[in-house]
């Protein structure tokens, strides 16, 4: 899908974009909830195919880390204002941390670092594109710096060949899975009509009218 038909189709937040709605910041805090809390299970879950992953090849790893970067994608695609994917992906770091979590405070700096990527995608997209190609864009965005920051505090016993080709990895991953799966939960929370406040509500109605 071309950036100029997603442009055509995308429909951005009221103006001013800064000036955040009280809905938005309670939709926020709901979703990076929701988020933490999913976030929190899939880490009691993940090591069985992390391991197995492993075993064959270390850096595939890295794909059952792109789950962790969805909260960011749906979060920038629902509220569609500065600062919307970093802080539903810092709120979702911090409910995870809630329970307790083998990473502790370092769930944090993840979640602020995975935040940044996804939100600096929608900056570079002008906070105006809002498809499945910016949701893919942002899922992979959301990627580098946390594969960066993990080289040196969870792989540090790897070789530059094993860092570099899990950063593509995480990248792709985070594409295609947090990239396409956050799309899938935008569009389902405004199919059940969760949305209708907001822009992915408002695309579903004008798409159902024509």
């Amino acid at each position: 899908m071309s950036t100029t038909i997603e442009r055509t189709r995308s429909i951005r937040a009221t103006a001013p974009l800064a000036a955040w709605r009280t809905v938005d910041i309670l939709t926020i805090a709901f979703l990076g909830a929701a988020f933490g809390i999913a976030y929190w299970g899939w880490g009691l879950a993940y090591q069985a195919p992390s391991t197995a992953l492993t075993t064959i090849f270390p850096p595939l790893t890295g794909i059952t880390a792109a789950p962790w970067l969805v909260a960011g994608v749906v979060g920038g695609l629902v509220v569609r204002r500065p600062g919307a994917a970093l802080l539903c992906e810092v709120v979702a770091a911090l409910v995870s941390m809630i329970p307790g979590t083998q990473w502790g405070f370092t769930t944090l700096i993840s979640g602020i670092l995975q935040g940044l990527g996804a939100e600096f995608a929608f900056l570079l997209l002008g906070y105006s594109v809002y498809g499945l190609g910016a949701a893919i864009f942002a899922g992979a965005m959301a990627a580098p710096l946390e594969a960066v920051y993990e080289w040196f505090v969870y792989w540090t016993d790897w070789g530059w060949g094993y860092k570099i080709v899990y950063l593509f990895i995480l990248t792709a991953a985070g594409a295609f899975i947090a990239g396409t799966l956050g799309w899938l939960i935008t569009r389902a929370l405004a199919a059940a009509g969760a949305l209708n406040a907001f822009p992915p509500g408002q695309e579903l109605r004008e798409s159902r009218s024509v």
